[in-house]
């Protein structure tokens, strides 16, 4: 019998079909769904710890390291223990019930899907910024001025892009951030993927610190979905309604979680990039993979995933029919990023291969792909 996952079932308007499918997926042996790495482990040393401390802004140690790896002051780190998509949801939210008059906002298409149901949760309005194929998915300034209104709030970006894995550099965003400027709208750029390679792609916030947000976590780069570490930069204002914003929910966010992060900057962050290493060779052979078996993808030279074109006109139907329960092979379907607005389900070439779920110390990536051309001949 085909496995199909379950219907969407949420108290949320707009729940996530992608996170739906990803966590209803058997278990398989060839995952190809992660785009972040696994597999660290780390021994922490955190010592002799005050458990009746917490922080109303933060553990200011945590804040002080973080604001030196992002070359910012230390009251523009916003630091929560949701991770990147709980930073997300709370800051779109916020801006939202900052101004409601500016109740419309922007999301880039195609886009990480989540992304775009958390702005549809709290926007009334919600226009699309096409990053075209034909242009390597830049981020189009022009375009963007002929979508926006006085009623924009809010545009929502992803560097490197979500899914092609395009980056944004300087110029780029510098004039996105001059339509902001112009229109006056604040800008969420999840710069998660970042962290692959944080020299090599500018932050949002660097180009315009009063109206550029950055929304990021370790979780992608360094295998620390376990920690739940999330970050942000933002002007001083926006930092303090936000720090106010979690006192008036959840409370005081949990203060081991900003003292283990202290003790991965400071003393095991070299850990951190020598796992993020172990990956090199896993991306140079599925690169050659996809060259040899003239599978077209998008160039990624940071992240652990590729957006890739198949020879099969209907890749959510032939992962849920025939890759996942007859070959237990799940790649990601890229209808998954296509949503206009709404859950029609867009039929597509286009697949997500993650390899963060591939462990780097094993000879599991040369059988995968073996069952993956298995998989194609069978479509």
């Amino acid at each position: 019998m085909n496995w199909v996952y379950c219907a969407l079932a949420s108290t949320m308007k707009h729940p996530s079909a992608y996170l739906d499918w990803y966590i209803h997926v058997p278990s398989v042996k060839y995952d190809f769904r992660s785009s972040g790495l696994a597999y660290f482990e780390y021994r922490l040393n955190l010592g002799e710890v005050d458990l009746s401390a917490n922080f109303a802004h933060g553990n200011p140690q945590t804040a002080e390291l973080l604001a030196q790896r992002y070359q910012v002051k230390a009251e523009n780190v916003f630091i929560s223990s949701e991770g990147a998509s709980g930073q997300n949801a709370r800051i779109i939210r916020c801006l939202a019930e900052r101004n409601r008059r500016k109740n419309e906002a922007i999301v880039e298409y195609p886009t990480y899907e989540p992304l775009l149901r958390q702005v549809q949760e709290y926007f009334s309005h919600v226009k699309r910024l096409e990053r075209k194929e034909k242009d390597r998915y830049r981020l189009d300034a022009d375009a963007l001025r002929k979508r926006v209104s006085e009623r924009t709030g809010l545009l929502v970006i992803t560097n490197p892009h979500a899914p092609s894995s395009a980056v944004s550099q300087r110029g780029e965003l510098r004039e996105i951030m001059e339509v902001a400027r112009e229109f006056s709208f604040f800008v969420v750029c999840d710069e998660i993927y970042a962290e692959f390679n944080r020299k090599t792609v500018p932050t949002v916030f660097s180009v315009n610190d009063e109206l550029g947000i950055v929304t990021t976590s370790f979780t992608k780069a360094y295998g620390l979905g376990g920690l739940k570490l999330g970050t942000a930069l933002a002007s001083r204002e926006l930092v303090d309604e936000f720090y106010t914003d979690v006192l008036n929910t959840v409370g005081n966010s949990p203060n081991v979680i900003q003292l283990a992060a202290v003790d991965l900057l400071k003393n095991g962050f070299s850990s951190l990039e020598k796992h993020q290493q172990k990956w090199t060779k896993t991306k140079c052979e599925t690169e050659n993979f996809l060259k040899e078996n003239d599978l077209e993808f998008f160039p990624n030279k940071i992240s652990v995933t590729y957006w890739v074109k198949l020879p099969i006109s209907d890749t959510y139907k032939w992962i849920n029919q025939k890759a996942i329960p007859h070959l237990s092979l799940a790649p990601v379907p890229g209808t998954f990023f296509l949503f206009d607005s709404g859950y029609r389900f867009k039929k597509t070439n286009m697949i997500r291969l993650g390899l963060g779920n591939v462990n780097p110390e094993s000879p599991h990536l040369i059988e995968a792909f073996d069952t993956l051309k298995k998989a194609l001949k069978a479509r």
